[in-house]
């Protein structure tokens, strides 16, 4: 029997109840291999834990995440309680920075029984590889001066070594997928870090002779997401285009509830973080709502890293079948809770089993 040590964090929110649901997935396909057990820890960290500490997490949690093969996480934030700027850089992009999560990798398709917001959304199928680690989003920067004197600066901070490290991985990407990869760049507006990243594309191109290579500046990709997202297959980009790119990917699947990502240390030196897309919405936790397919979809994300693609595969085809059916909930035009959804899937698995 192998076991797999998993951190689960529920954090806030609709994020405790996704999580329960996923947990119930993840044990449902252990029984089905037989050979594999998930031995899922939970950390009650977020911010009712900032309240009790004024922390989001333990001084020690993250040495204590490195202790994992995986840390799972639900959703973080409530701003009723605890500023934006605050649940964020005091958990999850702590969690990012200093497990060395350099990558984000987030999938957009055209699930069985989910109404694109598109008219004609075809059959699209792309995954965005995301630099997870600097860019846009440095600390960088400061506020000087007063008054009409003041002045922000915000520095963006582009390495070779990061935009070399999440290009390559796109391209060996595609290499299991469609072969193409598009690098999302501003060239003709940013004058120094975005002419950088298209020579470093082109230099990295040079080592995958098998692979069509185009890149397209960040306001026409975005429309074209919405225009033609069947033409995608592997999209690399910066932190912030990056992540504008997953949430227009995200709305044209059709809810951003069921949209996962994963946040990848490519070194393997710490363990990967998987979470969702969507956010804690507090305006619809605790009654039923939300959708649990963005976690149970990260799940699927997290035992495919962990090497058990089959039953991730079995997870996605069990939730397809269940979308399908018409169980769904009210954000994909459904009228089911999350826990008639979640039961649905499961009995689904079952029958796979």
């Amino acid at each position: 029997m192998n076991k797999i040590e998993i951190a689960c964090l529920p954090g806030d929110g609709v994020g405790i109840e996704v999580m329960a649901s996923a947990k119930q997935v993840l044990q449902k396909a252990a029984d089905m291999h037989g050979g594999v057990q998930f031995s899922m820890t939970d950390f009650p960290w977020g911010s009712d834990h900032y309240i009790e500490t004024g922390a989001m997490m333990p001084e020690d949690g993250i040495e204590r995440l490195k202790e994992f093969d995986a840390v799972f996480l639900g959703a973080v934030g409530n701003p009723a309680v605890v500023p934006d700027h605050i649940s964020l850089w005091g958990m999850l992009i702590k969690i990012r920075r200093e497990l060395e999560l350099s990558l984000n990798v987030r999938p957009a398709r055209l699930i069985k029984g989910i109404q694109s917001p598109l008219r004609s959304p075809k059959d699209f199928d792309l995954i965005v590889v995301r630099e997870n680690s600097e860019g846009e989003y440095s600390e960088a920067g400061g506020v000087i001066h007063n008054g009409q004197n003041e002045i922000a600066v915000q520095n963006g901070i582009f390495t070779r070594k990061a935009t070399e490290r999440a290009m390559r991985y796109a391209f060996e990407l595609a290499r299991t997928r469609g072969k193409k990869v598009t690098s999302a760049t501003k060239s003709n507006g940013i004058v120094h870090s975005m002419p950088f990243w298209d020579r470093v594309f082109q230099e990295t191109a040079k080592d995958y002779p098998d692979i069509e290579t185009s890149s397209a500046h960040i306001d026409a990709l975005s429309a074209f997401f919405v225009t033609k997202p069947e033409s995608f297959d592997v999209i690399v980009a910066s932190n912030l285009f990056g992540d504008i790119l997953t949430d227009i990917g995200s709305a044209v699947m059709g809810s951003i509830g069921i949209a996962p990502s994963a946040n990848l240390n490519v070194e393997g030196t710490y363990p990967s973080m998987f979470e969702p897309v969507h956010g804690s919405a507090p305006d619809i936790a605790g009654q039923g709502k939300a959708n649990p397919i963005g976690q149970i979809w990260t799940a699927k994300m997290m035992l495919d890293h962990l090497g058990y693609t089959d039953l991730g595969q079995a997870i996605l085809d069990a939730t397809e079948e269940v979308t399908e059916s018409g169980i769904k909930t009210a954000d994909i035009q459904g009228t089911s809770s999350t826990e008639e959804v979640t039961q649905a899937i499961l009995s689904t698995l079952q029958k796979k089993g």
